[in-house]
């Protein structure tokens, strides 16, 4: 079944094709370790975003490889984009996402400040 999940004050908005995950990423990099997301990466063919793209911005560090969506209104920041091993992919902030009960994820931590 479908997930949703938005920034704090609802301007974005998005839905993943697939079920709620049991298990989500914590990674300790320069940005991670600032705004501490639980990540759970899809493809974007299961990503549907319902807020128009020129609402959403966007911040680019280190090598660019992923595009740091946070909304202009209340600064959360509840997906990026980019390409991960596998090729294209959307991580979301499972923070963000609606009905996911964070106490009950498995944490995978990875060492991103070694990369």
């Amino acid at each position: 079944m479908p997930f949703t999940g938005s920034c704090h004050c609802g301007a974005i908005r998005y839905t993943v094709d697939e079920d709620a995950p049991g298990s989500a990423m914590a990674c300790n990099c320069s940005i991670c370790r600032r705004k501490a997301p639980l990540h759970h990466f899809t493809t974007p063919d299961k990503f549907t975003l319902h807020t128009p793209r020129e609402a959403v911005a966007t911040y680019r560090f280190n090598h660019h490889a992923i595009d740091h969506h946070f909304c202009t209104t209340c600064g959360i920041a509840p997906f990026a984009e980019g390409k991960g091993p596998q090729g294209p992919m959307v991580e979301i902030n499972l923070r963000c996402a609606d009905g996911v009960d964070l106490e009950a994820l498995e944490i995978q931590h990875y060492d991103g400040a070694s990369r």
